[in-house]
């Protein structure tokens, strides 16, 4: 197969374009004919874990290398501590002694691939149930495994993943008591990382975005991730849900839409609403804020809305500066959701301080952002 390019009319997730090029493995083609990918991320229970993902995402900082990651886990493929960790990568006087792969002469050399091109490894081609390895394995109970693709035009970017839903993932694992046995709605759900986490304490979660084929996606990481549900049974509906219409598609014959019993469970039980870096659009922004003033309106149950994002800096020529043009309209649309005088309902928005646990290993940048939003009809 040829090499697979990023082109400049594409973009490209920071959670991908840190991975190393041999840990792309690619699993298929969707129906539209993308890669998919298939990455594992480990939930780091313990605080020693935390600590050594942690000092490894500011060696990544100063770097901008990845360090061998030979250092963080001993025999058994635990973490080590921090400490020993760093103790590893120094020599007797305490310099840095950078830890290098072993060279064998019987293999053929070849020159390191460069960052704009990779070069995935096809495990499978077509439609294959993508369960089919996890009854020959024993999938591990602290491991998510995700399909996504990689660089994709802007309107596919939701088949990425991205750092919003990480630290959403990790106020969710943080706060599980808060959250256990309730019911969620989770908007522009994407691979369905924030959706797979809500499922380890919740009762009912809907997973919710819009395109069939993306749709697709996510129900096989729903799939793949099954033995990480609530013990009590969880259950996880993927379905269709466009910010851009006033209705829920409930046309039988449809790929993923509502029956009625599903839309008045969805308004009397829910008590959480999720979305994870979804405002990067003006108008699907202002697209968001209707849905969710729409359904907490017609929801039973007081609701709180955990939004994240990331700001992202870019220079435009309108202002001929650096400016964050999405942030600033998520920023005017949360105000104006607080201002709103119907005499039905009160939104209050407050940020959460990014100072929790974190439970994957990714870089939590200054830019990224939490915010949780109370929703009680007056």
């Amino acid at each position: 197969m040829d090499d697979i390019t990023f082109r400049s009319d594409t973009v490209l997730s920071d959670i991908h374009l840190h991975t190393p090029n041999k840990r792309h493995l690619m699993v298929r083609l969707n129906a539209v004919g993308q890669p998919v990918f298939v990455s594992r991320f480990r939930i780091l229970w313990r605080e020693d874990e935390r600590e050594v993902a942690s000092d490894r995402n500011r060696r990544e900082g100063q770097n901008g290398k990845n360090v061998s990651e030979a250092i963080l886990l001993n025999k058994d493929g635990r973490a080590s501590s921090s400490v020993q960790g760093l103790e590893a990568l120094l020599d007797e006087d305490g310099d840095l002694e950078v830890i290098r792969k072993p060279h064998y002469p019987s293999l053929q050399e070849k020159e390191e691939p460069s960052r704009e091109t990779i070069y995935p490894i096809i495990l499978t081609k077509g439609i294959e149930d993508p369960t089919e390895d996890e009854e020959v394995e024993h999938p591990c109970p602290d491991v998510v495994k995700l399909e996504h693709t990689m660089a994709t035009p802007l309107e596919d970017v939701g088949k990425q993943i991205w750092r919003g839903a990480f630290l959403l993932a990790d106020y969710l694992l943080w706060k599980r008591d808060l959250f256990r046995n309730c019911t969620a709605l989770e908007l522009g759900a994407g691979t369905g990382l924030a959706s797979i986490i809500m499922a380890t304490v919740a009762k009912t979660v809907y997973c919710t975005d819009v395109g069939e084929d993306l749709l697709d996606m996510c129900e096989r990481n729903v799939a793949l991730n099954r033995h990480l549900r609530n013990p009590a049974g969880a259950e996880v509906k993927v379905k269709e849900l466009d910010w851009l219409k006033n209705e829920f598609c409930t046309e039988p014959d449809t790929p993923y839409s509502w029956s009625e019993e599903e839309i008045a469970d969805l308004y009397d039980l829910t008590s959480v609403i999720l979305a994870a870096d979804v405002f990067y659009d003006d108008d699907l922004t202002d697209a968001v804020f209707r849905t969710l003033y729409r359904i907490v309106h017609n929801a039973k149950n007081p609701c709180t809305i955990f939004l994240s994002i990331e700001r992202r800096l870019n220079f435009t020529l309108r202002h001929m500066d650096i400016s964050c043009d999405a942030y600033n309209h998520f920023r005017k649309c949360l105000h104006d959701l607080e201002d709103i005088t119907d005499g039905k309902m009160k939104f209050t928005a407050k940020p959460i301080e990014p100072t929790f646990p974190q439970f994957f290993v990714y870089e939590r940048v200054e830019q990224l952002e939490l915010w949780e939003i109370g929703a009680e009809p007056l």
